[in-house]
């Protein structure tokens, strides 16, 4: 098989641009360059890129060819007659000097009629040769990963080996980047969520107790809803003799970089169609660990990083669609920015740097936006050492593509940075964990698994997780003796969760005494009554009814601790209960839903209600039906109004047809009075419109002063805060996450972006306004592109919202002078509202907070 590669000549007539560098927002101090605006009838849309061993760049066209040209030299651009584009002919040498021999017009044409290796989203230069990874199944070549070969040493690849067929479920979550692994004898391949898991794979290192673990039914985007394992990156050896799964549970993980210290991470992406219910999980930055499970589940049955038997985020982004990532090793940038994770945003072209933290064995992380403009399609990232520049390709669904380049022309130093100093000492203790997970391991001895259990209860998040596989990955009969006399609650849970997702069908019994031996309202850490009762959620998920006995055991146990502290185990007590049909739980369940002011936690309560059929009274019942009423006005991504009309449709379904009255029927059919979304049963009135020189401005010692957080958080729902903010996991993510708001803003400043929130808008969260060339102007957010639109949300209140412009009627694109954020919010409360609004807030939601202690 010969592959050549064939230039082509650019379209005669005019093609769009891709966007200026002018409208591109970067730091100071830093400068971009358009290197090439491609010609999309001729080249297509880029979506990946890596450089070869002479330091070209290759990139590939999502629904074409894959193109080599010289990397142009600072201060140059992009020469179009140096693209080259990669074919093959299974002619071989003979074919290829036959072609080479005839006229320039004639090779040409003989060229184009070569069939093309493409459609690729990853590519990787190794071991002397191509790696390219094709996500289709429209390719000749099919979807799956090759590799490509120049055999004679002509600079002309002539051998094409496929290494991996790949299943595609459906659209684009399928396999995307390659990269080279740090042992320089491997590779890793990166795979959404619509790729199985090949069924010939060699080893896993994830324990192979693949499970959906839903206690009760899940809401699922489709009937056909796919189940784990899915969403996996393996490493491969060169050859592609082998594939292990190194991790699964990534909803669509476009690419992946290692650290220096060879830690792997990723950036996966959201489901925008969740957002503002309470499984809804932002794009997010993962720091990959072999064995990890990371809870992607479709539909509302995903698992939120509480759940230890996932291991949850480094740090939450938001909306957007994740694409290419890297370090910014190798640039000459400021320090900080060598050592940041540079991560593409697609939709809302958005370019990330994150900051990353050592924290143990795992890491914490900040980020900013780095790079933006509307649009910026970012698709992939690579560094070129060589002239310590950072390039980016933009491109993907046929939208207008192009290459930019990165500098810094600023005064801090560009001297290689070292590395962030920290966790050495753990990362090393959660590799010799890991060691028990490899392909070569063999059953731990007597002493190592001593460690093993002993390091289930470390304090380290990575290293718990990593014993924890390593003891699934050993015969259960080796450990499970070990496990009802153990008196460390942390130990005991992560041993429960491992013996229930282990064992369940044999052990749940010694599952449910010994996490209801556990004095739980007596247990501190919200984190270990989280781990006691996912334990019982995997053991009864996994075995099903409880006998008799445990039965009674459970109902028992349960009725002494829910209600408890907080929403997340309330909603897993509210599960159990469900699923056990306690004959408490409609009551107390719609206590806890008339109750809660916040939008996700009502929807959680709700939803675990839906199949209950009796414990119901009239007024509960009625209670129930008012709330679909009052949720009928709820915002939230494009599936919401479905999510809630399938929880009405089960909900109604359950409800015998003796109890169906005239009041309780025409109930059901009732639709909301008022647009305005209410998020408590008791209307509220206008109070004031407040304004900053109603507050004092000892503001930070006022709510200090016996502050009521319930009533905070209560206005945080009365306010509408979490349609649009994150708070500790809860709310919406078109505006900033305010978890951390104690740590940035003082009370006055935090009042005063609520009442006046045009005196500064971030660049992160504002709002553009595209000119038309009929006079009118749309503000809002691109979501999406296509080929000729952008799809544009323009009401921050209601993030499912979208309109469809054509970009050929756009005149300009600028910054809005306006916030989307609108004033009046907090003009239905008192000041003693305000005061205990501020200091949830800046609490971080805890009492306890050292900002109220000192």
């Amino acid at each position: 098989m010969l592959l050549v590669f064939l230039s082509f000549t650019i379209s005669s007539y005019a093609q769009r641009c891709a966007t200026s560098p002018d409208q591109i927002g970067l730091p100071d101090g830093f400068e971009i360059e358009l290197l090439y605006s491609v010609p999309r009838d001729d080249q297509g849309s880029w979506v990946a890129m890596c450089m070869d061993d002479k330091s070209r760049l290759i990139v590939s066209d999502q629904h074409g060819g894959i193109y080599r040209f010289p990397i142009p030299k600072l201060g140059e651009k992009v020469d179009p007659a140096t693209i080259q584009q990669i074919t093959y002919s299974t002619s071989g040498a003979k074919a290829r000097k036959r072609i080479t021999g005839t006229a320039p017009k004639a090779m040409t044409e003989e060229l184009a009629k070569l069939p093309k290796i493409g459609h690729a989203q990853g590519l990787c230069y190794a071991f002397d040769s191509l790696y390219v990874v094709v996500n289709t199944r429209n390719s000749a070549s099919g979807c799956g990963v090759f590799r490509l070969l120049d055999t004679d040493g002509d600079d002309n690849f002539d051998k094409l080996i496929e290494l991996k067929k790949l299943g595609v479920l459906a659209g684009e979550h399928g396999p995307h980047a390659i990269i080279p692994a740090p042992d320089g004898k491997h590779l890793y391949v990166v795979i959404g969520n619509q790729t199985k898991v090949p069924s010939d794979y060699t080893h896993s290192r994830v324990p192979e107790f693949w499970g959906e673990d839903q206690l009760i039914p899940s809401l699922k985007y489709s009937a056909n809803g796919s189940e784990a394992p899915l969403g996996h990156i393996a490493q491969i050896d060169p050859e592609g003799k082998t594939w292990e799964v190194v991790a699964t549970g990534f909803r669509n993980q476009y690419d992946a970089a290692f650290n220096r210290e060879g830690e792997l991470f990723t950036y996966d992406a959201d489901m925008e169609h969740d957002l503002n219910t309470p499984w809804y999980r932002p794009t997010r930055i993962n720091h990959v660990i072999d064995g990890a499970e990371y809870g992607w589940r479709t539909g509302s049955g995903k698992f939120m990083d509480y759940c230890s038997d996932s291991f949850g985020a480094v740090v939450d982004i938001g909306p957007g669609s994740p694409t290419g990532v890297c370090f910014g090793y190798g640039t000459k940038f400021p320090a900080k920015y060598q050592n940041a994770f540079f991560a593409c945003d697609w939709s809302y072209g958005k370019l990330y740097a994150v900051h990353l933290k050592p924290m143990g064995s795992t890491y914490s992380a900040t980020f900013e936006v780095f790079a933006s403009a509307q649009p910026l399609p970012l698709t992939d990232l690579l560094v070129n050492p060589a002239d310590g520049a950072m390039y980016m390709t933009v491109g993907g669904r046929r939208v207008q593509s192009g290459l930019y380049r990165l500098t810094y022309t600023g005064n801090e130093s560009t001297d290689p940075a070292t590395s962030i100093p920290g966790g050495e000492t753990a990362r090393k203790q959660r590799r010799v964990l890991e060691g028990h997970l490899q392909a070569d391991s063999r059953v731990a001895s007597k002493p190592e698994l001593d460690r093993i259990w002993d390091l289930l209860g470390s304090p380290d998040r990575g290293i718990r997780h990593a014993a924890r596989v390593a003891l699934e990955k050993q015969p259960v009969s080796d450990w499970k003796d070990r496990f009802s006399g153990e008196k460390d609650p942390v130990i005991s849970t992560a041993a429960m969760i491992a013996l229930a997702r282990v064992n369940a069908d044999q052990s749940a019994s010694e599952i449910f005494a010994k996490a209801t031996s556990i004095r739980y309202r007596k247990c501190e850490s919200r984190q270990t009554r989280l781990d006691i009762l996912r334990s019982v959620t995997l053991a009864l998920t996994r075995a099903g009814q409880p006998s008799s006995a445990d039965r009674a055991k459970l109902m028992s146990w349960l009725d002494e601790i829910y209600p408890f502290q907080t929403p997340e185990e309330n909603r897993d007590l509210a599960a159990i209960a469900a699923f056990l049909e306690a004959p408490f739980v409609v009551e107390r369940g719609i206590r806890l839903l008339t109750n809660s002011s916040v939008q996700e936690e009502q929807i959680g309560y709700a939803l675990n209600l839906r199949f209950i059929k009796n414990g119901w009274t009239p007024e509960l019942r009625r209670t129930y039906f008012k709330w679909f009423v009052l949720s009928g006005n709820y915002k939230g991504g494009a599936r919401m109004s479905k999510f809630l009309a399938d929880i009405k449709k089960h909900a109604t379904e359950s409800v015998p047809e003796a109890d169906l009255t005239p009041e309780l029927t025409r109930l059901i059919a009732s639709q909301p009075k008022s647009s305005i979304p209410q998020f408590t049963f008791e209307l509220r009135s206008f109070v004031k419109n407040w304004g900053m020189n109603d507050f004092s401005n000892d503001l930070d010692l006022k709510i200090k002063k016996h502050r009521d957080f319930a009533n905070g958080r209560k206005m945080a729902g009365a306010g509408t805060c979490y349609v649009c903010h994150r708070f500790n996991g809860e709310g919406g993510a078109v505006g900033p996450d305010l978890s951390s708001a104690g740590g940035k803003f003082s009370a006055y400043d935090l009042l005063e972006a609520i009442v006046d929130p045009g005196k500064e808008i971030s660049d992160q969260y504002g709002t553009t306004n595209f000119n038309f060339k009929d006079g009118t102007v749309v503000s809002g957010r691109i979501m999406n592109l296509g080929e000729d639109h952008y799809q544009l949300n323009n009401d921050m209140m209601n993030p499912g919202h979208s309109i469809f412009v054509k970009i050929k009627d756009i005149k300009s694109i600028e910054a809005s002078p306006v916030s989307m954020m609108p004033p009046g919010l907090i003009n239905t409360m008192s000041k003693d509202d305000v005061y205990d609004l501020l200091a949830y807030f800046i609490s971080g939601g805890d009492p306890n907070h050292s900002a109220f202690h000192k």
